[in-house]
């Protein structure tokens, strides 16, 4: 669900590794991709938040195909 997590769920000074991917509609009636964290709220508590998009998505990746190269 997006933005399901809130300030009050983070633990201050917390590192949140958010790997939500979510559609959601903007105000100006565009598509976005956002994540399972509410972002506005919880940088308040948290020390660190990964961005969505841009965070662990390329990460993910690059373990996928390391796996992919040693399964071969």
């Amino acid at each position: 669900k997006p933005r399901l997590i809130k300030a009050d769920m983070v633990k201050p000074g917390a590192a949140v590794i958010d790997i939500g991917i979510n559609s959601e509609i903007g105000p100006d009636g565009t598509s976005r991709i956002v994540g399972d964290v509410d972002t506005d709220s919880v940088k308040h508590v948290a020390s660190w938040i990964t961005p969505v998009p841009g965070g662990v998505g390329p990460i993910t990746v690059a373990i996928l195909l390391r796996n992919t190269m040693v399964a071969l």
